[in-house]
This record gives structure tokens, C-alpha cells and sequence, in this order.
């Protein structure tokens, strides 16, 4: 019994130096718009400034994909969250992670989706989409599956994504980023992509053909921004310095510069949780098929 006691002890001890040693370092998480080593080394300075700001060390980390971004913050191995709208709704429903700020592109705090084809496809409406294949980045993006899903699904009378999927396209390839989904399009390997808009200009420089091979077919409705999130565990206090830090940065031309680099944000602006309730509507509809436990 005595030994049983002394290891739970131990273990106890371990615990909390173990949380002691996690509130000395704050990671900061982002999800994959474009190369992961890009973001990662455009986002070192943000970091760095960061941690001059707060007092604390800082950390940027890429993660694979939106579910690892929002587990990490359920876990607490992510204290602030680089977060679309979806990823936030479920990891706000699951977690209780919160939203303080919003990003701002071209003076908007919304933005749309693109669906993207081949200019010489023949593609020319949504109904010609039918039986085609279908390019998306990942099944928690706002942009890239959420919004044009749900608009499909609505058009063409589906009442699951599943069904959209296995029914109206022809097949579909989740690509893991925006830019991947552009070029799945580009090289002929799928028909269409559901993207942010507009997607093409971040590839100009290494395609400088891309804007005449692939044409926006239509957009979705508007969308909100994206949010830094923080996750429950941060105090008051640091969730306020964390706010105040970020919202500094639009009178800072260079950490601006990173931001638009890394997402195209323009500005950034504060954010609270009811400007993302049209999205918490729309994810009712996807409840039963899409759920963060089994992508």
C-alpha cells in the first residue's frame, strides 16, 4: 500500500511540475493554407514578438490538418488557435475554446468560396458539376467543404454530404490545403475545387498561367473570417494581454506583412462568439457525418 501511495505521489508531483512547465510556454497553432515549412518559418518572427509581448515563450507549430488544430486545443497542447469558422464552431461546441479576434481581408470581416475548373472544361453552371470529380482541402474547412457542401446539398436536394459525394460527383480527393485542391483542378486530376477566394493569387509566381487555366465557376454565400481562439485554461488576464498584443500588431507593418503572407489577412479586428452562428446552423446539418473523432 505504502508503495502504491509513494507512486501515486510521484506521479502527482510529476502532474503538476508537468502543468508548471506548460503555462511557461504558450503554442500558438496554425493549419496548412499553403507549404507547412513556408508557414512555419513566416511565422517565427510572429512568435518571437509575441513572446517579447506577453512576457512568455511563445511557440508557433503547424499542425496536419484542422482536427489536429482543434484536438490540440482540446487537449491544451495548443493555448491559441489560428482557427477557421467550422474548426471553431466544433472546437467551441467540444471544448469550450473561445474566440477573441477576427481577421480583416480587404476591409471585409467576411469572405466567400470559390468553386474553380479548368477554363477549358465545358464546365459552365453547378448543375454541370454532376458526375465529376470533386477537389477539397479538408472536411473541417469552412471555405473548402463546409459552405459549398451545404449549398450543393440545398441546390441539388441531398440530405447528407455523404450522399453528395457517393450521389452527385463522380468522385472526390481531400487534398489537405486550399492551394493542393487549386492544382488537383490545374493538373487535370480532378474537375473541380472548392477553395478560399481567390486562391489563384498566392500561386501566380511558380504558375504564372494559373488565372487563364482555371476560372471561379461561382461562389458560395459569405462567410465569416477567420479567428484566433484560445482555449478555456488561459486566465483572464493572459487571454486579455493575448488580445491586446494581436490587435497592436495592425499599427505594425511588418507583423501585418506576416499575417497577410501566411493567410492574407489584412487587419485584424475583436471577434466574438454569436458573429459565428450562421455557421453553428449550417453544421447542424453535417452533425451526423461529419464529426472530429473520426477524420
Amino acid at each position: 500500500m505504502k508503495k502504491i501511495f509513494g507512486l501515486a505521489l510521484v506521479l502527482s508531483i510529476a502532474l503538476v511540475l508537468g502543468a508548471c512547465g506548460d503555462e511557461e510556454t504558450l503554442v500558438m497553432g496554425f493549419v496548412p493554407s499553403q507549404d507547412s515549412e513556408e508557414i512555419a518559418d513566416t511565422v517565427e518572427p510572429l512568435a518571437e514578438r509575441l513572446s517579447e509581448e506577453l512576457g512568455v515563450k511563445v511557440e508557433g507549430k503547424v499542425m496536419t490538418n484542422y482536427n489536429a488544430l482543434v484536438e490540440g486545443m482540446g487537449s491544451n497542447q495548443v493555448q491559441i488557435g489560428f482557427i477557421p469558422a467550422f474548426g471553431y464552431v466544433l472546437a467551441n461546441q467540444e471544448y469550450d475554446v473561445e474566440v477573441i479576434l477576427k481577421s480583416i481581408r480587404f476591409g471585409s470581416s467576411t469572405y466567400k468560396a470559390q468553386y474553380l475548373v479548368r477554363s477549358d472544361s465545358g464546365i459552365e453552371s453547378l448543375e454541370d458539376l454532376e458526375g465529376k470529380v470533386w477537389a477539397y482541402g479538408d472536411k473541417l474547412s469552412t471555405s473548402g467543404y463546409l459552405f459549398p457542401a451545404n449549398e450543393l446539398m440545398e441546390q441539388f436536394g441531398y440530405d447528407s454530404p455523404t450522399a453528395l459525394e457517393e450521389e452527385f460527383f463522380g468522385g472526390s480527393v481531400q487534398t489537405g490545403e486550399h492551394t493542393n485542391s487549386a492544382m488537383e483542378v490545374y493538373n487535370g486530376n480532378a474537375d473541380v475545387a472548392t477553395t478560399f477566394d481567390d486562391v489563384r493569387t498566392g500561386l501566380e509566381e511558380d504558375y504564372s498561367d494559373i488565372m487563364d487555366k482555371l476560372s471561379v465557376l461561382d461562389y458560395t454565400a459569405e462567410i465569416p473570417n477567420d479567428t484566433i481562439s484560445v482555449t478555456k485554461e488561459l486566465d483572464d488576464e493572459m487571454v486579455e494581454k493575448i488580445k491586446e498584443a494581436f490587435l497592436s500588431f495592425n499599427d505594425d507593418e511588418e507583423m501585418i506583412e506576416i499575417m497577410n503572407e501566411v493567410y492574407n489577412w489584412d487587419a485584424i479586428d475583436e471577434a466574438s462568439d454569436d458573429e459565428y452562428q450562421i455557421v453553428k446552423d449550417t453544421y447542424e446539418k453535417f452533425r451526423d457525418s461529419i464529426s472530429i473523432d473520426d477524420l
